[in-house]
């Protein structure tokens, strides 16, 4: 009897514990994303049997349920990503989709999107989801709903030829990266020194990097994968650095979309477990080191939950592209609206409106001033010195001079800018100091020829006349710049004029801070508008300088005795 009593205790006791490993099994697969998302979908189902599909109160994963189908905003030109050819589709984004429909049981129906579209055909109710490209930052967290976690992640990546050594910030000052206008990531770029070309549309930089345009160029990793896949080109050029990574993140209506958000939040987190998106990569590929790290972390017991992809830790947050406004940043908001309201014209003025703009314009104006000074005090210079060898009675300085006035009268102005950055930056390293100073000094070799030259002339016709007349004059030189001084006048504003060119070789005046801040804001007409204004208030002043400056020169002419 003892001994069946004890059977019968370690029975139960066995029993028990069954009941309480299958309690807890079911509670773990109850945990699971699996099972959660098995939930939503049939209560997504149910409703649609019962539910007003037309309504718009409707949550849309319960009308895409009553409809048969999910409308993904796409691009269509977006290589190794979203293409289409006729009417066949291809690429990683395109294979995303068709996974998430078949995961949800519709029909997959593509719309195509731009980047200025898709979130307006978001809120139009005429797409349910956005699979384009689209970087998650903290500014479009407030128009769309992102689907977290997200699916890709790219970064702005500088490409160069293989021989170019250039591996981080420090190689960039000075150097001429090509971009493409309102990308987020030229203001870091700006930031380290570099000097900006831009061009309206990325597909172009490949071409620009082969034929020569283009030494260096910034762009997304993801755009210029498609060119690495073409072997004259890859042959050629290599990634020197990367930067500002920016997650990618489908995206949907902030509102009536609750249960379709969660949907996709859990099938996002099922793919990346599973290496749905990691497979798809392969196919079409692209770069997979972000994908493996994410089917690593979301296979994790920490994350493969229900409930993981609300888990902060397991998330990556959005792309801080908030600007750090200036301090009347709303006025100047409510000036354009007033502008355009007045006028019908829009007005924008984004140097006005975020700090580092702010900072440039403000940097751009104080060194075209200190520019425009310099060139006219160094064409002065040049002029009086130049003019003075001119009119040696001694021919090794009267040879010289002729021979540096038909150098730079024969050499376009571009030219001698570029050679006098070569030799100063030969000498020193970059900075704005040094691009200007070699700018002020072309500028003034140039325009000072000119009028040293005038000085010459005047100076030999003077002597002329001091012959024939047999009549000494006292102060000669003097009474030379006297009759050269409408020609010097002309060559100072000339000087003025023409510092806006300096840019060339990257010295940061008004036109190189204002093209800085057009690679990362917008208002490219108002921009340039005003640096025209500029100018020529500028110039105005410079010529009512110059107008005085004539007078005094030729009232220091000397009579004749």
């Amino acid at each position: 009897m003892r001994l069946l009593r004890r059977c019968a205790l370690a029975l139960r006791t066995a029993l028990a514990v069954l009941v309480l490993l299958g309690g807890s099994v079911a509670a773990r697969e109850d945990d699971s994303p699996d099972a959660r998302l098995a939930r939503l979908l049939e209560e997504a189902r149910d409703a649609a049997d019962t539910a007003a599909c037309s309504s718009p109160d409707t949550d849309r994963l319960v009308r895409i349920f009553c409809a048969g189908h999910i409308r993904v905003g796409i691009r269509e030109y977006y290589p190794l990503f979203a293409t289409r050819v006729g009417n066949v589709r291809d690429g990683y984004e395109v294979d995303v989709a068709q996974a998430l429909a078949k995961k949800l049981g519709v029909d997959v129906e593509f719309l195509r999107v731009n980047a200025a579209s898709r979130i307006p055909l978001l809120a139009e109710d005429r797409i349910d989801l956005i699979i384009a490209t689209m970087g998650h930052n903290t500014q479009r967290d407030t128009q769309v709903r992102f689907i977290r976690p997200h699916y890709y992640r790219s970064e702005t990546i500088v490409v160069g030829p293989k021989p170019l050594a250039i591996t981080g910030w420090d190689d960039i000052p000075g150097r001429t990266v090509c971009v493409t206008i309102g990308n987020g990531s030229n203001a870091d770029l700006v930031a380290h020194d570099a000097r900006l070309l831009l061009f309206d549309e990325a597909g172009v930089l490949p071409d620009r990097l082969l034929d020569g345009t283009c030494t260096l160029a910034a762009q997304d990793d993801s755009f210029f994968a498609d060119a690495f896949t073409e072997p004259g080109f890859a042959a050629r050029f290599d990634t020197k650095f990367g930067f500002a990574q920016v997650p990618w993140g489908m995206a949907v209506a902030r509102e009536h979309s609750d249960r379709l958000a969660t949907a996709l939040d859990l099938i996002s987190q099922i793919f990346h477990r599973d290496g749905v998106f990691l497979e798809i990569a392969r196919k079409h590929h692209i770069a997979t080191g972000f994908l493996q790290e994410q089917r690593k972390l979301w296979s994790s017991p920490t994350c493969n939950t229900a409930t993981g992809f609300t888990n902060r830790a397991c998330l990556l947050p959005a792309f801080d592209a908030e600007l750090e406004p200036t301090p009347f940043a709303g006025a100047v908001t409510d000036f354009e609206d007033w502008f355009s309201a007045l006028t019908g014209v829009e007005l924008s003025l984004p140097m006005l409106k975020t700090m580092p703009a702010w900072s440039l314009f403000l940097s751009g104006i104080a060194n075209t001033l200190v520019l425009i000074a310099g060139a006219l005090s160094g064409t002065l210079l040049f002029a009086l010195l130049i003019g003075l060898a001119l009119s040696s009675t001694h021919r090794l300085p009267r040879w010289l001079a002729r021979g540096l006035v038909v150098v730079l009268q024969s050499s376009p102005i571009v030219l001698t800018l570029v050679v006098a950055s070569a030799v100063t930056h030969a000498l020193l390293p970059y900075s704005a100091a040094t691009a200007l100073g070699a700018a002020i000094v072309a500028l003034g070799l140039v325009n000072g020829s000119n009028a040293g030259q005038a000085i010459g002339e005047a100076m030999a016709s003077l002597r002329a006349e001091e012959a024939a007349s047999g009549r000494h004059v006292d102060q000669l030189f003097v009474r030379a710049v006297g009759r050269a001084a409408t020609q010097i006048v002309a060559f100072l504003i000339n000087a003025a004029k023409g510092t806006p060119i300096a840019s060339f070789i990257g010295a940061p005046e008004l036109l190189s801070a204002l093209t800085d801040i057009t690679s990362f804001s917008s208002g490219r007409a108002t921009t340039y508008t005003l640096l025209l204004v500029f100018y020529t208030l500028v110039v105005i002043v410079v010529v009512a300088l110059c107008r005085r400056l004539q007078v005094a020169l030729e009232g220091r002419q000397v009579p004749a005795r």
